[in-house]
């Protein structure tokens, strides 16, 4: 009997439920081998143009944890999950020879590094007649059920929305495999590292964190089902997002997306089953809009590839000329511009790896737009901080604010004292996060 065997490369797409290049494994393979390799650029490298760490403590940890809580999900279906420390490419390969693997599945990604490492292993896999077969676990919106190729997506936000949300099905997430037979060779499954393996201290949690932010599947299903179901939060969704203290005042679901432990589709599906069992209203659609700029954002980066990253944007703005300037970045990082409000909410990044989205875009407009520093190099702190750290969102959004993105808008600036106003009236967040301003008083 010529028994298939694959091996399934978890990268992005940590979860067993709507995992498409698992779904597809288990269809065609009769053993597989799980994988998942920290790829060692990754986590002890340093962000490409400034030199921050890649990854920092908080998003290594959540990383860690997440693939703890696969490999027991894994165990809970009949196999196990193999873990490296190394460069992908290389590891999988070795692992594709020794097991006589026929396949390796993977869920494909867009940007520079990510497939400058997917085509090196692909590349590898042809010289001993293998094959790579990807999948797209990242999505909301199939790229095949689009009504326009990658390359003509619309470059304005509310053109891409008026085309994909009323007439574009959204497909049902895939539901987890009951069982996933393992390769029978033997193979060493492998330590999972620690924070410490990759140069960070142990975290000191922060007791004014909004979240502790566990990582892994379970965790993510648990606070989708707290949010929507245990405590009806989205009732006011539309109004909370925007606040700045607190666990309950936004989803919290974006380290998940980041990492796959949650998948965007299974999200809308269980929005629409809130919404059949409780109403629709502008709660629940402005959820909807957060998961479809998230796919524009990811659009946007297939379709401009590196563009995003490099100072002119997608627009090839030749007047986008900030200086990169140590000198003023310095105090933004730490917190001591002097702007009460921008840095309460960078020290908050600084203690927790975590930004409300109001806080993200303030402190983002005053780098640019009030000390009018080079936006690539908050890219990379955020790159480097972020827990819920997503290429295309995080170079998008800058993109955005910067007045380099594809939208057709100039630069977003943001009047600080008002958005402080507005969101933080008593003053409560500036103080929490700025204790020396404990008498402040906010007229």
């Amino acid at each position: 009997m010529n028994v298939q065997k694959a091996i399934v490369w978890f990268r992005q797409d940590l979860r067993l439920h709507d995992n498409e290049a698992l779904t597809e494994a288990v269809k065609n393979a009769d053993e597989i081998l799980p994988v998942y390799v920290f790829d060692e650029r990754v986590f002890k490298g340093q962000t490409c143009w400034f030199n921050f760490p890649k990854t920092g403590a908080y998003r290594a940890r959540f990383i860690i944890e997440s693939v703890e809580n696969l490999r027991r999900n894994l165990r809970k279906h009949g196999n196990d999950l193999v873990v490296r420390v190394g460069k992908p490419e290389e590891i999988i390969f070795e692992l594709a020879r020794e097991t006589g693997a026929n396949w390796v599945f993977c869920n494909r990604e867009r940007t520079t590094e990510e497939v400058e490492v997917q085509d090196n292993l692909e590349r590898k896999l042809w010289t001993i007649g293998r094959e790579m077969r990807y999948s797209r676990g990242k999505l909301l919106y199939y790229t095949a059920d689009l009504p326009f190729p990658i390359t003509h997506t619309p470059d304005v936000f509310a053109h891409f929305r008026k085309e994909v949300e009323r007439y574009v099905p959204i497909r049902l997430p895939l539901p987890t495999p009951e069982s996933i037979p393992s390769v029978k060779k033997d193979i060493a499954i492998g330590l999972i590292p620690s924070i410490t393996d990759f140069g960070h201290d142990e975290i000191i949690p922060d007791s004014r964190a909004v979240l502790a932010f566990n990582g892994g599947e379970n965790a993510a299903l648990e606070r989708l089902r707290y949010f929507l179901w245990e405590t009806d939060l989205i009732k006011n969704y539309k109004q909370s997002r925007n606040q700045l203290i607190g666990g309950d005042y936004s989803t919290k679901f974006s380290p998940y997306l980041a990492q796959g432990c949650l998948s965007p589709k299974l999200i809308y599906a269980e929005l629409k089953r809130y919404e059949q069992a409780k109403g629709a209203d502008k709660n629940t659609y402005t959820l909807f809009l957060d998961l479809l700029w998230r796919d524009f954002f990811r659009l946007m980066a297939k379709k401009y590839e590196e563009k995003i990253f490099l100072r002119c944007g997608t627009c090839d703005h030749e007047n986008r000329v900030d200086p990169s300037d140590w000198t003023l970045l310095s105090p933004w990082l730490e917190g001591k511009t002097g702007q009460a409000f921008i840095d309460a909410n960078m020290r908050e990044l600084k203690l927790t790896g975590y930004l409300s989205s109001k806080g993200r875009q303030n402190v983002a407009s005053y780098l640019v737009n009030n000390l009018h520093v080079n936006w690539q190099m908050g890219a990379e702190y955020f790159e480097s901080m972020l827990i819920d750290y997503d290429v295309s969102s995080n170079w998008g959004n800058w993109n955005y604010i910067a007045g380099v993105g594809s939208d057709t808008r100039e630069m977003t600036e943001v009047n600080i004292l008002h958005q402080a106003r507005r969101f933080d009236p008593q003053g409560d967040y500036v103080r929490q996060w700025m204790p020396e301003l404990s008498e402040l008083s906010i007229p």
